[in-house]
């Protein structure tokens, strides 16, 4: 039964540029559904290093961010979301390293996302100790996500807005996604 209930759950990732909301976003959501969100397991992880980061590093984050997956799959009830994933890790790599392990372009093709919320880059950028991407970098890096998005055929659809705009946005979004479930159910 257990397992049953867990292939029920709906999964939604929140990405996008640094600084566009991700965090809030996947806050509101989980709050408002009643459940929970799979933390961005990099902010933590690099705001603790002792150097600058490495692509063993960021291999070890995109490792991490899947286990955490498993946790928070089981403390979910009918919707899970994410504040980020691994397309965000692949072109992490893409940008830096100009290569991304194999082993990821894989488990990317395999996602089982129900839907992808965009963020847009309408909010301003804030600077902190491990933002690198500001100015024309935001743009850059929110046409290279949505570019994943369409070469894997994901369902997304991109966030607006300021302010409780932005939440009414995506609440708009998620609730218009979970009624052509239930009428694909009918």
């Amino acid at each position: 039964m257990a397992e049953r209930f867990k292939k029920d759950i709906k999964r939604i990732v929140i990405i996008g540029p640094e600084s566009t909301g991700k965090t809030e976003l996947s806050q509101f959501l989980s709050a408002h559904y009643n459940t929970v969100f799979v933390p961005e397991y990099a902010r933590e992880y690099i705001e603790n290093l002792p150097q600058h980061y490495t692509y063993f590093d960021i291999e070890h984050i995109a490792r991490k961010q899947i286990e955490l997956e498993a946790t928070y799959l089981s403390k979910a009830n009918h919707l899970l979301f994410y504040d980020t994933y691994l397309i965000i890790t692949k072109v992490w790599f893409k940008v830096v390293y100009n290569k991304v392990p194999e082993w990821l372009e894989e488990v990317i093709k395999d996602l089982k996302i129900d839907l992808f919320l965009l963020c847009n880059t309408q909010l301003p950028w804030i600077p902190d100790k491990v933002r690198e991407n500001g100015g024309e970098m935001r743009e850059k890096l929110f046409y290279m996500y949505k570019s994943e998005l369409e070469k894997n055929a994901f369902n997304y659809e991109v966030i607006t807005g300021i302010g409780n705009d932005r939440f009414n946005n995506a609440l708009f979004i998620v609730e218009n996604f979970l009624m052509k479930q239930e009428e694909n159910l009918i």
